[in-house]
C-alpha cells in the first residue's frame, strides 16, 4: 500500500469528520477497518460513490484526514481527486453528500455522477 503524505485526494468537512468519528467510537466498531472512499459503476448517471468502512487492499493508497485513516483504490483517484465529502444532519436531508469537481453531470440523488 502506498501512503500519501502530501495533499489528500479528497477532503472532509468538519461535520463529516464529527459524524465519522462518532461512528468510529460506537461499541463494536472494527478498528482494523479504514474509511473507504471510492466509486463503482451504476446509479442514475453511470457511477456511484462508495463511502464506508472496509479492510485495506494491496491496490489501495492510504491517507489520513484529522486522525481518520482512509483508503482508496489508486485507480479511483482519477474520478475523485479534489472531491469534498460533507455530512448533512437536517430533517429533510440527512447523510453524506459529495461535491466532486470532476463530475460532468450529477443526479438529484447526490450519489451518482458522470465524468
Amino acid at each position: 500500500m502506498e501512503t500519501m503524505t502530501q495533499l489528500t485526494p479528497v477532503s472532509l468537512t468538519a461535520s463529516a469528520i464529527t459524524e465519522l468519528k462518532r461512528l468510529m467510537n460506537e461499541d463494536g466498531f472494527d478498528t482494523t477497518q479504514r474509511l473507504r472512499v471510492g466509486v463503482k459503476g451504476g446509479g442514475c448517471s453511470g457511477m456511484t460513490y462508495v463511502l464506508g468502512f472496509d479492510k485495506p487492499e494491496p491496490e489501495d493508497q492510504t491517507f489520513e484526514i484529522e486522525g481518520i485513516s482512509c483508503v482508496m483504490n489508486k485507480s479511483h483517484g482519477l474520478y475523485l481527486y479534489g472531491m469534498e465529502i460533507d455530512w448533512q444532519g437536517g430533517l429533510n436531508s440527512r447523510g453524506f453528500t459529495f461535491s466532486n469537481p470532476n463530475a460532468s453531470k450529477t443526479c438529484g440523488c447526490g450519489t451518482s455522477f458522470a465524468v
